[in-house]
């Protein structure tokens, strides 16, 4: 049998450093710097962060939403991966984590998928241990997507952005590096807890869960102009598009967003207009 379940909830932490707590003090800050639209950038620097702070080679950053139908006897209760980010892909990162999203598609994940669906809507830090049992570590899955990827162990943080809609973060260490700790996985919890913000706004940012339909990448870098404060005709110039085509993502934008002006689209990123924004436990 795995190991029971357990979140790292905020305030009950083991005593933290004073140098970590002082570098994760430091990355919101920073992080509360960036432009609004430089999502990509901004999440990077998140990831590179962490990985510092608890010696991670390599993570994840996975975008999930739920479907508004799931089927009864669907083990993932609708939930299915959209977005992917990889702090630093190799040659089979992509077609192991396709092959893994396939499964997932087909409603046939494996323990440590659906072991972490069942605390959807909580915010949660766990280790592969908890998520898995003995017997997997000598199993497919954990041989396919984590040995063939030179990951020995794991920490995946859950992190509820709403009823439909949550960031799923993998941070790995290599088979020269040893197993996380539980100090780890604190350092993780507490970096990760405060800024909710940030989070909701990388999923405004790629319109996963809070739009209509996610955005293309070149609706990615209209929006960012429009939350920069740009004119269309300079969001043109400097995604070298004619200005009919702005204008036309422009509206796509907005109708993803259900909104009909700039002032109501920024109106999601302060805070103010997002109806789905029921914030779990």
């Amino acid at each position: 049998m795995p190991k029971p379940i357990r979140s790292v909830p905020p305030g009950i932490l083991m005593p933290i450093t004073p140098m970590s707590l002082g570098r994760i003090y430091m990355l919101w800050d920073n992080l509360a710097d960036y432009d609004v639209g430089d999502i990509h950038v901004s999440r990077r620097f998140l990831l590179e962060t962490v990985c510092s702070l608890i010696g991670a080679q390599n993570a994840d950053w996975i975008g999930c939403v739920r479907l508004s139908s799931p089927q009864s006897r669907d083990p993932m209760k609708g939930w299915r991966p959209r977005t992917l980010f990889t702090l630093t892909p190799y040659d089979n990162t992509s077609a192991a984590i396709d092959a893994a999203f396939e499964e997932m598609d087909k409603g046939e994940p494996n323990i440590t998928t659906t072991r972490n669906v069942e605390l959807a809507g909580t915010f949660r830090v766990l280790s592969l241990k908890e998520l898995a049992t003995p017997e997997w570590f000598e199993g497919p899955s954990y041989k396919n997507y984590y040995k063939a990827l030179d990951r020995q162990d794991s920490l995946w943080a859950g992190i509820p952005i709403n009823a439909g809609a949550e960031i799923q973060i993998g941070f790995h260490r290599s088979f020269a590096s040893k197993p996380f700790t539980t100090d780890d996985q604190e350092i993780v919890s507490h970096a990760l807890r405060g800024i909710r913000w940030f989070f909701k706004h990388q999923m405004l940012g790629e319109g996963v869960g809070v739009a209509s339909a996610p955005l293309t990448p070149v609706e990615q870098q209209v929006l960012q102009g429009l939350l920069l404060g740009l004119t269309e005709k300079q969001i043109a110039e400097q995604n070298n598009q004619s200005p009919h085509t702005t204008h036309d993502h422009v509206k796509r934008i907005f109708r993803k967003y259900g909104v009909s002006s700039r002032s109501a689209l920024m109106a999601l990123w302060l805070g103010k207009g997002l109806i789905s924004n029921h914030t779990p436990p």
